[in-house]
């Protein structure tokens, strides 16, 4: 590799595309500016975010996040397996489990067969409490509360499954009415470092549809934390088992929820394959 040439690899997480970035492989200094151009679907490479890692210190495996608008994410469903299994492709790890540290905590990755092509993921305790959010003007939980967005009230549930959430049920939901409500929950008053949402339909006791627009990233086709939030707020509500299918645009994911409330995700991971950056591209 000449000396200045930038790498990455892409991967999907059902559509939910991500770039890494390897500052073990690459000399990039990460900068906002930068993680926007890359990110951009007719400028740059395009993605949904951009993951930066391996960070490696002290025997730990470290990751950060980056949302397409060049914010940082505490956490992401679809971003951890997608990182695991580079770190797997790329020789980093030979395991079939696997500890992962995001700025939003401690996730464990187990892989359900050897090409890394399906995982189970550890995504730890599902936090109710307004300050783990956090939220502004209001007292103790949100869960089956109206909130009020664009003049209408709406029924929602608020948790950080290492990053904030914001479910809404509803009785119908589709891309348009994400598209539309999405903007105005993420930057609502009550969110004062802005929010995920998913609008929540359920369909069994088994199956939730959801429909997503993620903080800094506008509207997606499927978000593993937000298919954990969607799950643990109905199972808090009463309204689904502790295993649930969640549907997306861009596929399914299995979301087991135990009886200590720890949240389990299962879902696939596939490669899209190597970009390598033109040499003045950041000129």
């Amino acid at each position: 590799m000449r000396m200045g040439t930038i790498t990455m690899k892409k991967y999907h997480g059902l559509g939910n595309d991500y770039l890494v970035l390897d500052p073990n492989r690459n000399g990039l200094c990460l900068q906002k500016r930068k993680v926007e151009m890359l990110c951009r679907r007719n400028f740059g490479v395009g993605a949904d975010g951009l993951l930066y890692g391996p960070i490696l210190k002290e025997g730990r495996i470290s990751l950060r996040i980056f949302n397409p608008d060049g914010s940082e994410a505490e956490e992401s469903g679809n971003g951890v397996r997608i990182f695991a299994r580079y770190l797997l492709d790329e020789g980093y790890i030979k395991e079939e489990n696997l500890t992962l540290h995001t700025l939003g905590g401690q996730v464990e990755i187990e892989f359900m067969d050897e090409e890394g092509t399906l995982m189970r993921v550890n995504m730890g305790k599902p936090a109710y409490a307004g300050s783990k959010l956090p939220l502004s003007g209001i007292e103790g939980e949100v869960v089956n509360t109206h909130l009020r967005f664009c003049g209408n009230d709406y029924n929602t549930t608020c948790l950080s499954i290492g990053n904030p959430n914001c479910v809404i049920m509803m009785e119908e939901v589709t891309p348009q009415k994400a598209r539309l409500l999405g903007p105005y929950v993420e930057n609502a008053a009550y969110f004062p470092n802005r929010i995920n949402m998913q609008l929540c339909k359920v369909l069994d006791r088994k199956n939730l549809a959801i429909e997503i627009y993620e903080r800094g990233a506008g509207y997606t086709l499927a978000s593993g934390t937000g298919a954990c939030a969607a799950a643990a707020a109905a199972k808090r509500m009463g309204l689904v088992d502790g295993k649930v299918t969640v549907h997306m645009q861009g596929g399914d994911l299995i979301v087991e929820i135990a009886e200590d409330e720890t949240v389990y995700m299962t879902g696939t991971v596939g490669v899209v394959g190597t970009v390598t950056l033109a040499e003045d591209f950041f000129a």
